[in-house]
């Protein structure tokens, strides 16, 4: 099994080291990561600046630009292979309900589903890498699983992982997405210079924790699985704009105007 795996917390983080020793175990394994930290980079492209690949002394290879553009230049330039599954993580914070619109995780993991290659997400739930080496073992053993039985098609998991000891990590649970409250109001303040500065403010509660969500599941200490799309398309809505737009865009009768 071949795997390209990439993070946002940058190539010396703790998180994908863990996971490149653990996934190195039974698979060929290339990180090619972010040089630095680049949370919260979503989906982003680094369109109008030259990107640049240097080789650490360990073999992992590092780029100064986002998640998304690392699994991007590695698939369509970079690598002269392609890889069986996309791999990124481990995050040094969970990304549930509406915090994988931003995850620069998920991006990266999102870029290798848009290629057409099966990914997964991994991000452990509270901050500072408690029980990270259970994360990564927990983490290595289902794509190990994945990889031997795939299912079929490109595919995306978003993968939430509690700082527990591994025999304390009840099963996975397959869920659909929280929703957290509006983000807290940014931080304004001077800047040495007299300019007015704003700090994007923390993340809201969760607004939508209920049975079923990723929030719930790892409340009570279970893995939080969640199978994303990269299509945003409200399908549902389809017929209520198609039948408004209709309505809104008809022509005017004669004598109006």
């Amino acid at each position: 099994m071949r795997i390209l795996l990439c993070n946002d917390d940058g190539y010396q983080a703790p998180g994908i080291v863990a996971l490149h020793e653990a996934l190195s175990a039974f698979a060929h394994v290339e990180v090619i990561a972010p040089e630095s930290n680049n949370s919260a980079k979503s989906n982003a492209l680094t369109l109008h600046a030259p990107l640049y690949v240097s080789t650490a002394p360990n073999g992992f290879r590092f780029v100064n630009g986002t998640p998304a553009d690392c699994v991007h230049i590695a698939l369509t330039g970079l690598l002269d292979w392609r890889p069986d599954m996309v791999v990124s993580g481990i995050n040094d914070i969970g990304n549930m309900g509406d915090d994988t619109l931003y995850s620069g995780t998920v991006g990266a993991a999102m870029e290798g589903c848009l290629a057409g290659i099966p990914s997964i997400a991994f991000s452990q739930i509270e901050r500072g890498w408690r029980h990270l080496d259970d994360a990564a073992r927990f983490a290595a053993q289902l794509v190990q699983r994945l990889g031997a039985q795939p299912p079929t098609g490109a595919w995306l998991l978003n993968v939430n992982i509690p700082n527990l000891p591994f025999d304390e990590l009840k099963a996975p649970r397959v869920t659909r997405l929280g929703r957290r409250h509006t983000a807290q109001e940014a931080k304004v303040m001077d800047s040495p210079h007299g300019r007015t500065m704003y700090w994007i403010g923390a993340a809201g509660a969760a607004a939508d924790a209920g049975e079923g969500t990723d929030f719930h599941a790892v409340a009570a200490g279970h893995v939080s699985i969640t199978p994303l799309t990269a299509d945003m398309t409200d399908h549902a809505a389809l017929g209520y704009w198609s039948q408004g737009m209709a309505r809104l865009l008809a022509p005017q009768g004669a004598g109006q105007g």
